[in-house]
């Protein structure tokens, strides 16, 4: 076979014909949602990350807040200040706002790509972005009535750490507990996961994770810490009146510090094949526990 014949050879007709169909598969579909064709250019003007394409730096102690859950729930928010709202028309239709409405900040109609390009082209904005400052963290001395909180050893990934914020607020807990260090900061990629949660739920920044799981416990929390070697199931390890979730980073799990701080240590046991879960699926599987309890125990 030659290699003018060779259909995997680089540079061949047939593989030149095929990156064509490609490309124009690729451009039609990004037609289809609104948004320009790639334009050619090297592998050195490509971004490093992904979701940097056209995307802008944000300013300072300012967040972008961007899909239609996410700003409807900031707009909902008393505690939000908002300084201006991006939308198309589309948008402000699903969110039920007209476009003569008196605001308390300004309102721009814009196109899809104008929005692609303040967050990059593959953020998911469905036409309506909220340029926002940081919500005021709540001091971990007040945790009102509270009486399930989730604490997350360095978690890093903010898609993780978006998914637990939605599972705790509909599993009622009262707060969400980050280390400073080595866990994300709000932003429109936290926000967007956590589908809105993010406006409904503290969250509590800590400089010591396990100064502040003794001061959780002063307040009358048992600490449940979840590991996969854990003694007890989860299912006979819980116990108390108030409980504190705590999980650690998916692979090293919870550190030495905080498994000698926690009351206990639990598991959850999988009769399946896998034996471990993502951190917010565990997360999800612990709050429906420890709710099932609190609420067997307030019954009793």
């Amino acid at each position: 076979m030659s290699k003018d014949d060779d259909a995997g050879a680089a540079g061949s007709n047939r593989d030149t014909h095929y990156a064509k169909l490609r490309r124009t598969h690729r451009d039609a579909k990004r037609d289809q949602q609104g948004l320009p064709p790639v334009q050619p250019g090297s592998k050195r003007d490509l971004p490093a990350r992904k979701g940097s394409l056209y995307g802008e730096k944000v300013a300072p102690d300012t967040v972008y807040l961007y899909g239609l859950h996410t700003v409807r729930a900031a707009l909902d928010n008393p505690a939000r200040r908002i300084t201006s709202f991006k939308a198309t028309r589309n948008a402000l239709m699903r969110l039920e706002i007209a476009e003569d409405a008196v605001l308390p900040f300004p309102l721009e109609m814009v196109s899809p790509q104008e929005i692609d390009r303040l967050l990059g082209d593959d953020a998911v904005h469905q036409g309506a972005l909220l340029e926002a400052a940081p919500l005021k963290p709540r001091p971990l001395t007040d945790l009102g009535e509270a009486r399930l909180l989730v604490i997350l050893d360095q978690v890093t990934d903010p898609h993780n750490v978006g998914a637990i914020m939605r599972s705790a607020v509909a599993f009622g807990a009262g707060a969400i507990v980050t280390t400073q260090r080595h866990s994300p900061q709000e932003s429109g990629v936290l926000a967007k996961a956590a589908s809105g949660a993010l406006e409904m739920i503290d969250h509590i920044e800590v400089r010591n994770l396990a100064a502040a799981i003794e001061e959780i416990k002063a307040q009358g929390f048992v600490t449940i810490g979840l590991d996969s070697d854990g003694p007890a199931p989860i299912e006979t390890g819980l116990s108390g009146g108030k409980i504190a979730l705590v999980l650690g980073a998916e692979g090293k799990g919870l550190r030495q510090k905080t498994r000698e701080t926690v009351d206990a240590l639990v598991r959850l046991d999988m009769p399946g094949a896998i034996k471990s879960l993502n951190v917010s699926n565990a997360t999800a599987i612990a709050l429906y526990a420890a709710q099932q309890f609190l609420n067997k125990d307030g019954a009793a």
